[in-house]
């Protein structure tokens, strides 16, 4: 009889209570004792698994639930018979910063002090166990969710010093979700006070920290060492594409293709993999993220479980306002082509803005994008990376990110998509000026107002629009060349009943003189110029076939013609 799937689970010891559906991933705890390292840094997508381990690891070594082997009696690390004696004998530190997701620095700050405190009120036994002296319980007693700078930083580590004592054991620190309050000051805009702040608290805990055994920290991206580790020179990292704990987060695919049978469904497997596959972690091919299994297993419907998980708003961001380059890479990748680039899997915030590559660094981490090759660049000793979209669940999740950029008025966007496949263009023109009056800001980069901002920002994030709705209908390209040039937009129809449409775009500035109508015969000039037509030609499309216009953009306002 198939286990019952239970959806959401984090906490390791419930959910083998309640034998609830699981792969067995309890090797890793073999895996990482054996490592020896004193602090490893794990970086895995969202719903991968990390705070399920994180638990895990905490009921395996906690003194708290000392006793507990019969969590592990079925399981792989149990079948390690030295393994036995290590099962609830260390003092641990489990905290995590998945929940700190506030819009001010004083907020989260006090948040991660607030979590702090409810570690201390966790161990208070520790007041009245005679192994503090006076000032020591003094000081806990100022551990609250307004301490100072100083309490805090200093505070795990004080922690771990009272529990040595007390247990005769050094400590295991296990932290999750240790990027989210670093994620979120970048977004609201206090990264410099948070990574002060988280500076000073990692240092104290991670690296000057006598009492500490060993420690975990999980998260979704690594975060520039000059940002929050720059005093921190005792990490193990383990990215996306490190060898170590390649299969210990996600299912492989023959766990997948087991849960399958056991649910009946095998012959399903390759609708699953087309859909699912596609995460590489080291050397790991063809890992599937958990929670799209675990969602499929218990609907046996195919649809976008891990996309739609949580907010997508840094990543929607990051491509909205990006450069044109930034997009005209999002198109190809939408298309399923390679992008190769060079990067640095370490995640500089304060670069997200201004660097293409800290982009693709961030999707990478993300989970969006997969690296099906990379080597070392000899020359200048930097890595290159092949990088493709994860698989089709994360291209349904960027379209329907896209198609959320223009949906302040569908009806304004829609009515500009069906005025072009029409050729109406006095309605283009109609619905193309609110288009643009609705959705222009969203496009730029938040440096100046938008009527000063070049209008490329948005006409590349709108050819991620078309690429969106008229991918049925159409093979939408843009700044490639053909003819004598490179083309602003080619729309190519996928069938012998549509018009193929090229678009080029001009810039009116009322200080070169000149109308907005003589910007649009410039454009269509520039067309015929450079015989952008000529890649379709080639194709077969006849020249009647092929409709030309011409648009004009000055700040909001836009002027079409052919």
């Amino acid at each position: 009889m198939a286990r019952i799937v239970g959806i959401g689970y984090q906490d390791f010891g419930d959910l083998i209570k309640e034998q609830c559906f699981y792969i067995d991933k309890t090797d890793f705890i073999r895996e990482w004792w054996e490592n020896r390292d004193k602090v490893t840094l794990i970086t895995r997508p969202r719903r991968f698994g990390k705070t399920l381990t994180m638990s895990m690891t905490e009921y395996f070594f906690s003194n708290q639930y000392e006793k507990r082997g019969d969590l592990f009696e079925n399981l792989s690390i149990w079948k390690e018979k030295s393994y036995h004696g290590l099962q609830g004998q260390y003092p641990v530190i489990a905290l995590s910063f998945a929940g700190v997701k506030e819009t001010s620095f004083l907020n989260a700050r006090k948040k991660i002090c607030q979590i702090i405190t409810n570690l201390y009120n966790k161990y208070d036994f520790l007041l009245r166990s005679g192994y503090l002296n006076e000032k020591e319980r003094e000081a806990c007693h100022k551990v609250t969710a307004d301490m100072e700078d100083y309490m805090a930083s200093d505070s795990l580590k004080a922690l771990s010093d009272y529990l040595m004592r007390y247990y005769g054991k050094k400590v295991i620190i296990l932290l999750d979700e240790y990027d989210t309050p670093m994620q979120e000051a970048y977004v609201h805009g206090y990264w410099e006070e948070m990574a002060d702040f988280i500076r000073s608290l990692f240092n104290a805990a991670f690296k000057a920290n006598p009492y500490l055994e060993r420690a975990i920290m999980t998260g979704i991206t690594r975060i520039g060492k000059e940002s929050v580790f720059s005093d921190l020179n005792n990490l193990a990292v383990v990215t996306t594409t490190s060898g170590m704990y390649g299969d210990s987060f996600g299912f492989t695919e023959e766990e997948v293709y087991a849960a399958l049978g056991e649910y009946g469904m095998p012959q399903r497997m390759q609708e699953v993999k087309n859909w699912y596959d596609g995460f590489v972690f080291g050397g790991h091919k063809d890992i599937y993220n958990p929670w799209s299994i675990l969602n499929f297993l218990k609907t046996g419907e195919l649809a976008t479980y891990w996309a739609n998980t949580s907010s997508n708003s840094l990543v929607s961001r990051l491509i909205q306002e990006g450069s044109p380059d930034v997009k005209t890479v999002m198109e190809d990748l939408l298309q399923g082509k390679l992008f190769h680039t060079m990067l640095d899997e370490q995640i500089v915030f304060s670069q997200l803005g201004q660097s293409e590559s800290a982009v693709w660094s961030l999707l990478l981490a993300g989970g969006y994008l997969r690296a099906e090759h990379s080597e070392l660049n000899l020359s200048n000793g930097k890595r290159e990376y092949d990088l493709r979209l994860t698989n089709k669940e994360v291209r349904f999740s960027f379209m329907q990110m896209i198609g959320d950029w223009f949906q302040k008025d569908p009806h304004i966007y829609n009515g500009f998509i069906r005025a072009l496949l029409q050729g109406d263009e006095k309605a283009m023109n109609q619905y193309m000026n609110k288009t643009a009056l609705a959705t222009f800001s969203s496009f730029d980069a938040g440096k100046k107002p938008s009527d000063e901002s070049e209008p490329e920002r948005f006409y590349h994030g709108f050819v991620l629009g078309l690429m969106v709705d008229l991918a049925d209908r159409y093979i939408i390209t843009s700044n490639r060349e053909s003819g004598f040039g490179r083309y602003d937009v080619i729309l190519e129809p996928l069938n012998n009943e549509d018009d193929a449409i090229i678009l080029e775009f001009k810039v009116h500035s009322p200080d070169d003189g000149g109308t907005l109508r003589e910007s649009v015969d410039a454009a269509l000039r520039q067309i015929e110029e450079k015989q952008y037509a000529y890649s379709l030609e080639a194709k077969g499309i006849p020249p009647e076939r092929i409709r030309r216009y011409g648009f004009a953009f000055e700040g909001k306002k836009v002027l079409i013609g052919s």
